[in-house]
């Protein structure tokens, strides 16, 4: 493998962190950023702590310098995939993956099942990290018949998502984008009373389904933003966001406000029909694929909004670009789509449809906390440690990166796989 020196300068570490007082750790490792380059079958990369005994292919470059700190003090060498497709195919992650790899960092856009899986068991490996929350891109049991533990990256979307699902609402309900282009097309010549004029969202109601914790952060922002009551369908009651909700109405009454109200939904069509507002923060499977049809978009107001910065195939695509032709007044804000990249015929026409390239998770603090948590999870499996699988990831984002706790992150198939868990 010839390698090509990149100039700048190596910052010292003092200590190696998570693999510490683990057989081969190195007791050193170079700054993350200073790279060199090589070619891994026909492949270029970018090359990290060329010195490393463990070999990690990450198969995007990630952004944040903490992930790859995390990498060379637990002994690895980190080479970043520098394909010039945006999404890599199963054969150059398998060039990518080559002879000996003990672990990698992938994307929820590749294909992580038997053949690759296979491709990383046959090249020694022991780990996998997604680099997301979901991993519905990740055959879980084709990795644990191989033993190999998959990791995601959970704990750090949250707030990041709720917010752009929050701007998606306002946007969409208030016209920003047919506004904004309306403006930059040089159309605007004075004002006028009825120029985009949209929907007020104060003391309204906003649907949410699915209430977990990104749900109920988006619900929160809604409901103290703009005083709305709120409608939830989910299977199981979020009490505590119930109890919140109960109780920020009680300080509006207490100020002369009027108070806001909360109620879970029986039915799904519950919360369509009665909602202004609706919110998709529900997970994808086989009950929520298609969830929101051309039969229950009719069962919502005619001028609602509908959002969607959880899963593309939750909504039936082609039946809401024919509902929005249909009903000028419905709007959408879109951050994810059912043929993703694709979307559906007709959509990108439709000036009642915000829509965005799923971007709910792009903030800095959560790309790269998440990018540090893919690290952790393979540097704690190719380094033997145990899963950490604990709700507060905090300990692994804040701090030394020598003060992290000697474990995985989050391992999903770690029951599965007997995997001591802290």
């Amino acid at each position: 493998m010839a390698l090509r020196r990149s100039a700048g300068p190596l910052a010292a570490w003092a200590r190696s962190t998570l693999a510490a007082g683990q057989p081969g750790a190195a007791a050193a490792a170079v700054g993350a950023r200073a790279a060199s380059t090589a070619t891994v079958n026909g492949v270029p990369v970018e090359v990290h702590n060329e010195g490393g005994a463990k070999r990690v292919v990450v198969t995007k470059n990630l952004p944040g310098e903490r992930w790859l700190q995390i990498l060379t003090a637990a002994g690895c060498r980190v080479e970043v995939s520098q394909h010039p497709d945006i999404i890599l195919d199963n054969p150059t992650i398998r060039a990518l993956i080559g002879d000996k790899c003990d672990g990698v960092i992938g994307q929820l856009t590749e294909d992580w099942g038997s053949e690759l899986f296979e491709a990383l068991r046959a090249a020694g490996g022991r780990g996998y990290s997604n680099y997301a929350v979901g991993y519905n891109n990740v055959v879980v049991p084709e990795a644990t018949k191989r033993g190999i533990p998959v990791g995601n990256t959970p704990g750090v979307l949250t707030e990041t998502t709720a917010e752009i699902a929050a701007a998606l609402t306002l946007a969409a309900a208030r016209r920003v984008v047919e506004a904004d282009a309306f403006m930059r097309g040089g159309h605007y010549k004075g004002w006028l009373p009825t120029l985009f004029i949209g929907q007020l969202l104060q003391n309204k109601t906003v649907g949410i389904i699915g209430a977990g914790r990104i749900g109920a952060a988006y619900a929160r922002m809604m409901v103290e933003g703009h005083k709305m009551n709120l409608v939830y369908y989910d299977p199981y009651p979020n009490t505590q966001l119930e109890d919140y909700i109960k109780k920020y109405s009680e300080l509006l009454r207490h100020s002369g406000e009027p108070p806001v109200a909360v109620r879970r939904c029986e039915t799904v069509d519950e919360v369509l029909q009665e909602a202004d507002v609706v919110s998709l923060h529900c997970n994808l499977d086989a009950n929520t694929r298609h969830l929101i049809n051309a039969e229950r978009l009719a069962r919502m107001k005619p001028d609602a909004v509908l959002v969607n910065a959880a899963r593309g195939p939750c909504i039936d695509e082609a039946a809401l670009v024919a509902h929005m032709r249909t009903h000028p007044e419905f709007r959408v804000g879109l951050d994810v789509y059912e043929d993703e990249p694709a979307m559906k015929p007709g959509l990108a026409d439709l000036p009642n449809a915000v829509i965005v390239p799923h971007i709910a998770s792009a903030s800095m603090w959560t790309r790269s906390g998440m990018a540090t948590l893919a690290a952790a999870n393979v540097a704690g499996c190719v380094n033997g440690l145990p899963a950490y699988n604990g709700p507060d990831v905090t300990p692994f984002l804040e701090g030394p990166v020598a003060g992290m706790p000697a474990a995985a992150p989050s391992i999903v198939n770690a029951k599965e796989l007997g995997y001591k868990v802290l």
